[in-house]
């Protein structure tokens, strides 16, 4: 198996660890899931009640990068003070990229959007920190919900 990076984020979902990694891994390119770990049989012990054959510990990689997950029940939920950022090479992408992730419509503003399992993303051009030089740029990305280069450019 490949070394793991020292640091990895590491995803709580209530149920769904297997289904999300499986939709990130369709979403990103060069992904793939490493290995999932499944909690004992609940007849082992009462802590396990409800949860066999859930993830006790899954690894997966979305484009090179080393993450971890678990499903650990409904004590903590996701909320947008961590989102990932996903650098596009251009429209294209970011489009691309919008319409798998944003799921939450009331959730999208200034290139974040949040998907279906309550991860927040920030789908941002790569160059970001050059369309958003000059106030008036920055107000036009303040209006955006999903990113548009061109309007950023003209403003």
């Amino acid at each position: 198996m490949a070394e793991l990076a020292p640091i990895q984020p590491c995803l709580w979902f209530d149920d769904q660890a297997r289904e999300a990694m499986e939709y990130y891994v369709d979403v990103f390119p060069n992904s793939r899931v490493n290995r999932i770990d499944e909690y004992p049989d609940e007849s082992l012990d009462e802590h396990f009640e409800g949860m066999s054959g859930k993830v006790l510990n899954g690894r997966f990689t979305l484009s090179g990068v080393d993450f971890v997950c678990l499903d650990g029940g409904p004590l903590f939920r996701f909320n947008e003070s961590i989102s990932f950022v996903v650098s596009c090479r251009d429209q294209a992408e970011i489009d691309e990229y919008w319409s798998k992730l944003s799921h939450v419509p009331e959730s999208e503003q200034c290139g974040w959007c949040k998907d279906r399992f309550g991860v927040s993303w920030q789908i941002i051009p790569a160059n970001m920190g050059e369309l958003t030089r000059r106030p008036e740029q920055v107000q036009v990305m303040m209006r955006q919900k999903k990113i548009v280069i061109a309007e950023l450019e003209n403003a």
